[in-house]
């Protein structure tokens, strides 16, 4: 006797998943064992999944906190996709590491922006989330003193920087857009004078999935956004679905994690996944859902997607080899 299944529509929404961002580092790493061969060292997890970080590890790769794990040696360290203070290069340097920056492009620009900033005379806000490894990444490129870090609309309110007239901001690249937007201009209302990007910071992926989200969210019961706790581009996800007007927007990283309890008489159920979030563990969702209900999967398509970004200069070879 067959238990009848009751239907469900899963909008899958695009774009979703992995970035050119994440792509490019992840490659490095495996590129990387290619062509040296384990260990690898990375240093912080390459993006922020774990699955994606287990499946590395099993290949070779050794995740540390800091460099001063990685043994003396020829055995390369990839910094991740979020970047690195200008401390890391410098003690990889002076320890004579090979040291392969997988930061993500889009990263540096805002790493070179910021710079530039302080190099005019510019006191430079950043507008972010504390502690965030990007964060940590983008306010070690100016000395002490030269960066101050703005979370929210209270902060951009509060903050007394000493020449109001000679301020610029950058952004974290993975923000939500709306939220961001605010933060912004509550700076641009206080400060006329201060300077942005010439190319807003958030980046394209950031900006595409969120987009997506909004357009599927008002139409679903519930939505599930592939991706891990510690992934700040999935975080905005969930966020941008309950502002969309999805109650039961919950972030899930692998098909065990899903309370079943949230899911009982859904009849259409929103589907997406972070940067950093390998599709995979979408497919996972979706047949977890197929085994309880009877399933057809629409897909919603807000924008195409071409962007790629070439392997660190140190490993441009070994994709041929």
């Amino acid at each position: 006797m067959t238990t009848h299944k009751p239907p469900l529509t899963v909008l899958l929404c695009a774009p979703r998943g992995f970035c050119a961002g994440v792509v490019r580092a992840i490659d490095a790493v495996e590129q990387a064992l290619a062509r040296y061969g384990a260990p690898v060292y990375v240093r912080h997890e390459i993006v922020h999944n774990k699955y994606v970080v287990e499946g590395l590890r099993a290949k070779g790769a050794v995740f540390v906190k800091e460099l001063s794990e990685v043994p003396d040696g020829e055995a390369p360290v990839i910094f991740s996709a979020h970047g690195v203070p200008q401390s890391v290069p410098r003690e990889a340097q002076d320890r004579r590491l090979f040291a392969i920056d997988a930061t993500c492009p889009l990263v540096t620009k805002v790493h070179r922006e910021a710079a530039i900033h302080a190099k005019r005379g510019r006191h430079v806000l950043l507008v972010g989330h504390a502690g965030h490894p990007e964060v940590v990444g983008t306010m070690g490129q100016l000395s002490e003193g030269a960066i101050t870090l703005v979370e929210t609309l209270e902060d951009a309110a509060r903050i007394a920087p000493a020449d109001p007239e000679n301020l610029a901001f950058v952004t974290q690249t993975t923000l939500s857009v709306d939220d961001t937007a605010e933060i912004v201009a509550a700076l641009q209302a206080r400060f006329p004078a201060i300077v942005g990007p010439h190319r807003e910071d958030i980046c394209y992926a950031t900006t595409n999935r969120q987009e997506a989200v909004k357009k599927v969210a008002p139409l679903v019961d519930a939505m599930i956004v592939v991706g891990s706790q510690n992934s700040s581009n999935s975080q905005r996800l969930r966020e941008v679905a309950e502002r969309a007007g999805c109650a039961t927007a919950r972030l899930v990283n692998r098909a065990q994690d899903i309370d079943w309890g949230l899911y009982g008489d859904i009849r259409r159920l929103g589907v997406t996944a972070g940067a950093s979030a390998p599709e995979v563990l979408v497919e996972e969702i979706i047949d977890a859902f197929a085994e309880r209900y009877e399933i057809s999967v629409e897909t919603v398509t807000t924008t195409s997607e071409d962007v790629f970004f070439p392997l660190p200069r140190e490993l441009r070879g070994a994709a041929a080899e």
